[in-house]
């Protein structure tokens, strides 16, 4: 569940020098990382972008995302514009969809999604990635729920209540290691020991509430499903301390429910 409504602007998805991590174990293929980092970049990008600008934003040389992204457009994952410029093309739509349906996940989720609505909040359901939260619905009251898949891009997961519930799940190394070369952690802006203080805090709770800044004054309140967790549900919207409790039941059943 977001704490702002702005979308986050595409910026190093997968950056290189994290990735190279003993977390990776002994012998990790850095041409497959560049790839994927290349992929994840044009993936994230709201328009078609030309291939200097597209290694600008993943820090890795323009001669080396060239090939990369003249092997995914052979390969029908990215296409070229008019222009000369790339975008996603046909095959990531296929990979999107082959893996959704793969794991079930939407499948499973959808039900769930749409009777936690009866509250009268928003509703999300999203993925962490490295320091970004994928949102893979995101609905308010008002609109179909059909209108919440793929409404909202990445955020950064600090200012997300389900970026804050999945990173609690993580340990403490392994953030430190995820946020090792930002010069500020967006909503924490005392750095590193606040935003561990917090995690803390969600691991002790077993959710997150995140208070939304914003003139809305809105709180999320998010869970975390699977084992090991792999997504995070959330409601957002008018929540006071009082009503925290039986909207985090509500959560944890849905969540027990789709992770069976």
């Amino acid at each position: 569940m977001v704490a702002s409504s702005a979308a986050r602007s595409p910026s190093s998805p997968v950056t290189t020098d994290r990735m190279q991590s003993s977390l990776l174990g002994a012998q990790p293929n850095q041409s497959l990382i560049d790839g994927i980092a290349t992929l994840q970049a044009l993936a994230t990008a709201p328009e078609p972008v030309g291939c200097r600008e597209l290694a600008r934003r993943i820090g890795l040389d323009p001669t080396k995302v060239n090939r990369l992204l003249k092997t995914l457009t052979y390969l029908g994952i990215a296409r070229q514009t008019a222009n000369r410029k790339y975008t996603s093309g046909p095959g990531m739509h296929v990979l999107a969809a082959q893996s959704l349906f793969a794991s079930g996940l939407m499948r499973r989720a959808l039900p769930l999604l749409e009777g936690l609505r009866r509250f009268g909040h928003t509703v999300a359901l999203g993925v962490l990635w490295n320091d970004s939260v994928s949102y893979l619905f995101h609905a308010p009251p008002g609109i179909e729920a059909s209108r919440g898949l793929g409404r909202i891009g990445l955020l950064p997961a600090t200012i997300s209540g389900i970026g804050m519930v999945l990173l609690a799940e993580l340990g403490d190394e392994r953030v430190a290691e995820i946020y090792k070369d930002r010069a500020e952690i967006p909503n924490f802006p005392e750095g590193m020991p606040q935003l561990l203080a917090k995690l803390a805090e969600i691991r002790q709770l077993g959710y997150a509430r995140v208070h939304v800044a914003d003139d809305r004054d809105h709180h999320v309140v998010a869970v975390s499903s699977g084992d090991p967790a792999h997504v995070g549900i959330a409601l957002s919207g008018w929540i006071p301390d009082g009503s925290t409790p039986p909207l985090v039941e509500a959560l944890r059943e849905a969540a027990l429910q789709l992770a069976e």
